[in-house]
């Protein structure tokens, strides 16, 4: 990958995320690992994810400095970065207010296999940030985010929204697309009354395995940037 190619990754994610329905007014991003090691490619603050094209994304170093792009760097750039200053397996992350999310986080109840979308987790809860339900502005907090998604796929990040990482592009937008559906699938299950019928841990782990393998991932992502006005 090139820095150009990072660069329109990041672009095309965020209008995959709008697609997915993922959009807070400007408020959320995604991020790209930059391949000279140089920081993240992040859509610029003040623009909506269906907004966002390659003139409206930052070069953001690991010490939070705008490198290329304009405007001052999100406030929250530090989610991305403790993240994939960790783990340098990762290629990209997402933060967003999934609303089905923010929503389900605020019950304080277990995220249940009833859906094959909460099988990315096989089986087990989501991890919770529960350090602030503000902005992760610091670098600490960044970092004890980074800790509390450990290697989970994703995160809920309860009063505030989710947050999700992936070694691909295409992986880290699904896993935030698969979390928020996930949540949505539960609140109307218990709109309805108690969930008696979901996987048990054997199920949940074979189902991750055959509906969420990378080629899966890819062919989900393919039709969020479609569906975004993006090449696939």
């Amino acid at each position: 990958m090139t820095p150009d190619e990072a660069r329109r990754l990041a672009a095309q994610a965020s209008r995959a995320l709008a697609a997915a329905g993922q959009s807070d007014l400007v408020w959320g991003h995604a991020a790209v690992r930059d391949p000279d090691g140089r920081g993240i490619w992040i859509k610029a603050p003040g623009w909506g994810f269906e907004e966002i094209d390659e003139d409206r994304v930052q070069l953001v170093s690991f010490d939070a400095d705008v490198l290329e792009g304009e405007g001052r760097p999100h406030l929250e750039c530090h989610i991305h970065l403790e993240i994939l200053r960790r783990r340098p397996e990762l290629q990209a992350s997402v933060h967003t207010h999934g609303r089905s999310a923010v929503a389900f986080a605020a019950l304080d109840v277990p995220l249940l296999p009833i859906s094959h979308e909460a099988t990315i987790f096989g089986g087990d809860d989501p991890p919770r940030f529960t350090a602030t339900g503000g902005l992760v502005r610091t670098r600490e907090l960044g970092a004890a985010l980074a800790d509390a998604l450990g290697a989970a796929p994703a995160a809920l990040m309860p009063k505030h929204g989710l947050v999700a990482a992936g070694t691909s592009v295409e992986a880290a937008v699904m896993h935030a697309v698969l979390l928020d559906r996930a949540c949505e699938a539960q609140l109307a299950a218990m709109a309805a009354g108690p969930v008696r019928v979901h996987s048990d841990a054997a199920e949940a782990a074979a189902k991750r395995a055959e509906c969420w393998p990378e080629s899966q991932l890819r062919a989900g992502y393919r039709y969020l940037a479609r569906k975004g006005g993006g090449h696939d």
